[in-house]
């Protein structure tokens, strides 16, 4: 089994960097007397041993438990080079479950609550100089239905569509060498129609007056632009043009250089940074130029109407649960999906690891961000989810893959937000809050029903019947056939929209439908409706997706779903991968919209 010991920020590369993954001595604190007893002394030991960064509840961790355990507590040994203790030294987590405390060598670094965002400290004043020593204690509450949790379960055993928690470490631990005067964060905001990039840097350890940066970008080998600023402050904004450049005049408006699913053109950009002439810092990222926006009812990429053909994909891993097994796991997943004829998921109730969206940038694939949602309202649910989409979009800004944000799913947390006024707001909130911190995406308030203000109408309906429910069938092809029967429509006996609001011309897309489910040999599993072979797998999606593609009013769609999971068995791939059947029947089927015009 792999450790995960592939770049875990592709957004922003340094060569300096150690992996702390493999290996940790681990504890269970079922009494939580870890804190108080010390337990983050150097001298304590742990009876267990884990492998990060897989959750105890995984066969991968090497523990495979799936009983509760709200507390438990990580340790690890590791060295570092001499020249390290020349710079600051940064201990990154990628994401940890839920909440966190850090010590180093005994001594307290900081906390951190989210169980689905990254998060680091400069650890360099704890640092002995000698063999380091990290420990970790970590608080999920497995019963808490105000902490964002997704999928996971307040119950021990998964059942219908929840599945096993994820406690503690599931992503990446790494430690970063930087110089006191580094680059802290770039964002990269395109103007499709001017042709140019926004380049935002934040410089970390401001304080010199002579401090220059060096920016290089360059297409498919071929440099494009270098130019050197003076950092005047600790935020500098730069906006550089790129077509009007010799490389692009000829192909500009044939799109050549704009990045979408069919072609994922991506920019690299190298970025130094010197303080008085010196070298002190030096990075790799990437950008790709992309625009979506809504106009006349439909959803365009770089300015052409675009058919989304999603598949609704939880994220999940027999192996690892949340926690893929391997970094090309993450990219068979794309490959797979686009094997099937989609050219995008919507990432369900997860915050899905940055290299799944490197690859999504690299193959192109179109997603749709969303965040594990609380099941209950409440204070604390509307801080805690507010909070995790700021870190967010912080994380994920430069990714062009990404094209929506889903914040809110199924009234999930917002429960009676069809009548109630102050569950509207947070809908709102949120759909606010978003749109500030991020104006290149769309953002859909409450997928599935009792939308708010919403970018996109996006609605669930798993009422096609099996083939042989003819009324259900004639009744789903009649919601899918006119704007009004499909606004007038009561998925799950919810409203489209929410009390006091309406559509107001944003596209219509079905974004939860299917759910066939099927599994050789199986007598129990979960799904919406059942096909009893592979070949009667593929005549249920053709029949469903006929419906589908029948309607003049679907501007797009999301399919359930990509793989089975746990006790639903309702994927087009087994929970393994394997195709339940012939991937290239689905994708004849799903090469049908051409059939239509839009």
């Amino acid at each position: 089994m792999s450790h995960r010991m592939e770049y875990p920020r592709p957004q922003l590369v340094r060569d300096a960097w150690l992996n702390l993954n493999g290996a940790w001595q681990f504890e269970f604190d079922d009494k939580n007397v870890g804190a108080a007893q010390r337990w983050f002394d150097p001298s304590e030991n742990f009876s267990q041993t884990i492998q990060v960064p897989f959750a105890f509840q995984t066969p991968a961790s090497g523990i495979h438990d799936t009983s509760f355990h709200d507390y438990v507590w990580y340790k690890r040994n590791f060295t570092l080079e001499p020249g390290w203790y020349k710079k600051r030294v940064v201990l990154h987590f990628g994401a940890v479950d839920y909440r966190v405390w850090v010590y180093v060598n005994g001594h307290y670094i900081g906390m951190h609550e989210g169980g689905h965002t990254p998060f680091s400290f400069d650890i360099t004043h704890a640092l002995t100089g000698q063999e380091e020593q990290v420990t970790v204690h970590v608080e999920d509450p497995s019963q808490d239905e105000t902490i964002p949790r997704g999928k996971q379960f307040w119950l021990e055993k998964p059942d219908s569509i929840w599945y096993t928690r994820t406690t503690g470490i599931w992503q990446t631990v790494w430690l970063e060498a930087v110089n006191p005067v580094h680059i802290h964060q770039v964002k990269f905001q395109p103007d499709v129609d001017q042709g140019s990039i926004g380049i935002e840097v934040k410089s970390e350890g401001y304080g010199s007056e002579e401090l220059d940066l060096d920016i290089r970008i360059s297409f498919r080998g071929v440099p494009v632009i270098q130019d050197r600023v003076r950092l005047l402050q600790p935020i500098t904004r730069r906006t550089v043009e790129l077509f009007g450049l010799k490389i692009f005049r000829t192909n500009f408006h044939h799109a050549g250089w704009t990045w979408t699913p069919e072609n994922p053109n991506l920019f690299d950009v190298e970025m130094k940074l010197y303080d008085h002439g010196v070298e002190v810092d030096c990075i790799q990222s990437y950008f790709g130029m992309r625009k979506v926006h809504t106009e006349n009812g439909m959803v365009y990429l770089n300015n052409k109407p675009y058919y989304q053909k999603l598949v609704l994909d939880q994220g999940y891993w027999q192996e690892g649960l949340l926690t893929a097994p391997t970094d090309e796991h993450l990219k068979k997943d794309i490959e797979l999906a686009k094997e099937l004829g989609f050219n995008g998921c919507r990432k369900h109730q997860k915050v899905e690891d940055p290299r799944f969206l490197y690859w999504a940038d690299r193959i192109g694939f179109l997603v749709w961000g969303e965040c594990a949602a609380s099941p209950s309202y409440n204070n604390d649910a509307v801080a805690r989810l507010t909070k995790e989409w700021i870190e967010i979009i912080d994380r994920d800004f430069n990714h062009p893959s990404i094209v929506a944000w889903v914040p809110l799913n199924e009234s999930w947390g917002i429960p009676m937000v069809k009548s109630n006024k102050q569950q509207q707001y947070h809908s709102l909130a949120m759909y606010s809050l978003i749109h500030s911190l991020d104006d290149t995406r769309l953002v859909i308030s409450n997928d599935g029903w009792e939308m708010t203000r919403t970018d996109i109408c996006a609605v669930h309906n798993y009422q096609h019947g099996r083939a042989d429910e003819t009324d259900k069938y004639e009744e789903f092809k009649r919601i899918l056939s006119t704007k009004e029967t499909m606004l007038a429509s009561k998925p799950s006996a919810r409203s489209v929209y929410a009390d006091g609001y309406e559509h107001r011309g944003e596209p219509i897309l079905l974004t939860e439908f299917g759910g066939i489910s099927y599994k050789a040999g199986a007598d129990d599993g979960w799904g919406y409706t059942s096909a009893q072979s592979s070949e009667d797998l593929v005549l249920e999606y053709e029949r469903i997706m006929k419906a589908v593609y029948a309607s003049k009013i679907i501007y797009g769609y999301c399919y359930t779903q990509l793989t089975d999971v746990e006790q639903e068995i309702n994927g087009l791939l087994a929970y393994d991968r394997t195709p339940k059947c012939d991937t290239k029947l689905i994708k004849e089927i799903n090469n049908q919209w051409h059939l239509r015009t839009i």
